[in-house]
């Protein structure tokens, strides 16, 4: 915390670039003559121009921010599914970019950790709970996707990927509600963090990281609406649609 802590930035480098280079001294007694930064200040971070690890923390939370409100809108269909069926199509293929983006930044966040950077193994990896759920998540989640695409290529007699469909949101759902009861209460604080004004709060690469949400929303925005008309077959089928 600001005033509080201070790290150390020894011969070596940053973060664990080698034995003895990384330590937290109380401000009082922080030894002289040695290069230091503030927790909180960009200005002394080994990646300032893109926010390292944080700023791949930050761009992971963005991201779910904006797939925690598209996941309830699309669950709110649901509940009436042959009256919104267009709808849940339409959200359905607008998801896919923010949900590619996610599991990008966490694919990289994963990749520079087991690779040795510094700065993400500094941060820390997930709680082993939480690691061995990941693989799940991110399996699910295509797997989500992508019989809806299929859904939406097929037509109405594809019974085989409705099916399939319906399993994977089932297993879906199961593995979601526990990954988003473990990080949701991060959320405001990313999200907060990303906002802020003040120049010296703010961390390096936040408009690479809006630029890369607002392309990933605009990317399933334009798949959503070109593939829009591929609901119109599932409205006619009796029963289901309007």
């Amino acid at each position: 915390m600001r005033g509080e802590s201070l790290h150390y930035r020894g011969p070596a480098g940053y973060g664990y670039a080698g034995p003895g280079d990384e330590y937290w001294y109380p401000e009082t007694q922080a030894p002289a003559g040695r290069d230091y930064w503030d927790d909180e200040d960009e200005r002394g971070r080994p990646d300032g121009a893109t926010g390292g690890a944080e700023g791949n923390e930050r761009l992971t939370g963005l991201t779910g921010m904006v797939l925690l409100v598209l996941f309830a809108a699309e669950g709110f269909t649901i509940l009436a599914v042959r009256q919104m069926l267009t709808l849940h199509f339409f959200i359905g293929m607008l998801l896919v970019g923010p949900v590619l983006l996610k599991l990008c930044s966490t694919i990289y966040r994963f990749t520079r950790y087991y690779a040795g950077d510094a700065d993400y193994r500094l941060q820390g990896p997930p709680a082993l709970p939480l690691r061995v759920l990941g693989p799940f998540v991110i399996l699910t989640s295509l797997a989500v996707i992508g019989t809806g695409v299929m859904l939406a290529l097929a037509g109405p007699g594809s019974s085989i990927w409705l099916l399939a469909h319906k399993a994977a949101f089932v297993l879906w759902f199961g593995v979601m509600t526990i990954h988003v009861l473990a990080y949701v209460w991060r959320l405001p604080r990313l999200v907060g963090s990303d906002l802020a004004r003040r120049a010296d709060q703010v961390l390096g690469g936040r408009a690479a990281r809006w630029l890369l949400l607002t392309a990933a929303l605009l990317t399933g925005l334009l798949l959503a609406v070109v593939t829009i008309h591929l609901a119109g077959p599932w409205t006619a089928v009796p029963g289901l649609g309007r």
